[in-house]
């Protein structure tokens, strides 16, 4: 199973907009990769949804059921300080931590570290178009 981890601009882009990013959803809920995320991504997506979309706390709740019963959470042991923005680090670090494959991202403060570690730092159309996720999916 493919290894992947998403920046929490993705799971909000998949809830509020659909495209690419609800097409990589699906393939976590059809069990073709197997998505990973940690308690500070878990709480930037839902800080989002609440502070900058106005979301009521039942429309969070039930989207954060929907999205972290997709996921392996980690709990990253070690702190990665190697981006200029701190949240992105925290993505980083549940990247390393579940020895992801692929880290999904719209954060061009995280796209310019690609690769990072052994990991694949693209969007999520990269993700989609790519030869090399297509041969592992077969």
């Amino acid at each position: 199973m493919i290894a992947v981890v998403l920046d929490s601009n993705v799971y909000i882009s998949a809830l509020l907009f659909g495209g690419n990013p609800r097409r990589i959803i699906r393939l976590a809920e059809a069990g073709f990769i197997q998505l990973y995320s940690s308690r500070e991504v878990q709480a930037e997506v839902e800080r989002v949804l609440t502070t900058k979309f106005h979301w009521p706390q039942t429309r969070v709740t039930a989207a954060s059921k929907y999205l972290w019963n997709l996921t392996r959470r980690v709990d990253p042991a070690r702190r990665i300080n190697d981006c200029f923005d701190p949240d992105d680090n925290r993505v980083l670090e549940c990247a390393v931590e579940a020895r992801a494959t692929w880290l999904i991202t719209g954060d061009q403060h995280l796209l310019v570290l690609h690769p990072y570690r052994n990991i694949a730092i693209i969007t999520p159309r990269q993700f989609l178009d790519s030869k090399e996720w297509k041969e592992r999916s077969e």
